[in-house]
């Protein structure tokens, strides 16, 4: 029986990722990042509960990547699509499923702008890319080479819940950048599959010695969650990324 356990946790994950999925399509984005918060939630119990009880297996490794895929990689493509979407919105409220049904030139719309919105989804390919190899990996036991899927999932869905929550004019054009979403999409799909060494939140011991990193990390966290809120989240991954390079460095 306990065999299923973790299993039936990561079909959580999955179906919390459907929709996820689904409320994303509707533009119902912050019901989307609802669904991709507790996805991820499941997704790190699965794995925890698959130590404790001892029941690890090829198996739950194939459907946590299956699962992964569809909340991690999925909807953060889908999200972007639609903000991408919104910055190439005509100032007249042509939106873009209007404009990709206007063809190349004709009523001076511009081809380029039907186009760009699809670059999102190429976050969808890298975390699918990422995801395959994490699969055939034997090394990433105590640490990952490039940024989690889960954690990239959480850089791209803070976007618009910053839109949401803290309607800041300065931020918001910022976020609404056309420049500024491709730029972070290319970001996105090269830190997925970076050769970057970044350090994983398992804890062998809780002694502070043996995890320094994590528990500052830990704290840091906290400190800008109670303070930035949701803008917090894209400065937290920055963090992530250069501590691990800092942690990385100070091994060698």
């Amino acid at each position: 029986m306990k065999t299923h356990i973790p299993n039936a946790l990561t079909l959580l994950n999955l179906f919390c990722g459907c929709i996820a999925v689904l409320a994303a399509v509707n533009n119902a984005f912050v019901a989307a990042a609802c669904f991709v918060f507790s996805g991820i939630f499941f997704d790190f119990f699965d794995g925890f509960a698959a130590r404790k009880l001892n029941v690890q297996s090829d198996l739950g490794l194939q459907l946590d990547s299956l699962a992964d895929m569809v909340t991690s990689g999925l909807v953060p493509g889908i999200i972007m699509f639609k903000l991408l979407s919104l910055s190439v919105t005509d100032a007249t409220g042509i939106t873009w499923e209007t404009q990709a049904n206007i063809l190349g030139q004709q009523s001076g719309y511009s081809i380029t702008n039907t186009a760009v919105p699809l670059l999102g989804l190429l976050i969808t390919l890298a975390s699918a890319y990422r995801l395959a190899k994490f699969n055939i990996d034997t090394d990433q036991q105590t640490f990952f080479k490039g940024l989690p899927t889960p954690a990239n999932a959480l850089l791209i869905l803070a976007l618009p819940l910053i839109l949401e929550y803290q309607n800041n004019d300065a931020i918001n054009a910022v976020i609404l950048n056309t420049w500024f979403l491709v730029l972070l999409t290319g970001f996105s799909c090269w830190i997925l599959n970076a050769k970057v060494k970044l350090f994983a939140l398992k804890f062998k011991d809780f002694s502070f010695k043996a995890n320094a990193t994590r528990y500052i990390f830990i704290i840091l966290c906290l400190v800008l969650l109670v303070i930035l809120h949701f803008a917090a989240i894209p400065l937290i991954i920055i963090i992530y990324i250069l501590m691990s390079v800092i942690d990385t460095i100070k091994t060698k």
